[in-house]
């Protein structure tokens, strides 16, 4: 029989118990967007060994070189960060969907996803770069920096980079980070590896 892997005795409770959010700092901070977050998160990037990005393309975060991630993938010499991402494919229905959602036009989008496709093969010569195509309807946008998470969402009305975005902390007992990490390496497996 497996072993299952148990709360700490001051979080059990009876079945149907709710707990105060201090109880669970899975959570542990929310920014209004991205653009709160940014120092934190490249503060963090900075030192990282494993990046995973899900995104629709990723110029904001990966792409342009002012972007909020690259400057932290090239270390001087020291290794570089394992990085995966995740990238809308830009011939899918679901493009041509989130390009009349936000008002933008099917190619500029897969354009847009084309050129981030090419500025990652440029950091595939310097570090170990994986980038994938998934072709389902975006809804979350990740960054994992190791064992932390910043997730924000896509809507009709925002972008990612525009959403609340929550900080979330690996702990041994919280399903968010474990269930948008496994969400990730599932889109991962089901995928079109193009770089």
């Amino acid at each position: 029989m497996p072993h299952r892997r148990t709360r700490p005795s001051s979080q059990t409770g009876s079945p149907g118990a709710a707990f105060d959010l201090a109880a669970f700092p899975e959570i542990v901070r929310v920014y209004s967007d991205q653009a709160s977050a940014a120092v934190e998160i490249q503060r963090t990037a900075r030192s990282a060994t494993e990046l995973d990005v899900l995104a629709v393309r990723g110029l904001r975060l990966l792409a342009l070189r002012d972007s909020l991630l690259r400057p932290h993938l090239d270390r001087d010499g020291d290794e570089p960060p394992r990085l995966r991402v995740l990238l809308l494919a830009p011939d899918s229905p679901a493009l041509i969907r989130r390009a009349a959602e936000i008002g933008e036009s099917p190619e500029s989008l897969s354009g847009g996803v084309r050129l981030a496709e090419a500025r990652l093969r440029e950091l595939a010569e310097i570090g170990h770069v994986e980038v994938y195509r998934y072709r389902t309807l975006p809804v979350w946008r990740v960054i994992r920096l190791d064992k932390t998470l910043y997730v924000s969402a896509f809507d009709t009305d925002w972008e990612g980079h525009e959403s609340a975005t929550y900080k979330v902390l690996a702990t041994s007992y919280g399903p968010l980070y474990r269930g948008w990490r496994r969400m990730f390496d599932a889109m991962v497996d089901d995928a079109e590896r193009v770089i």
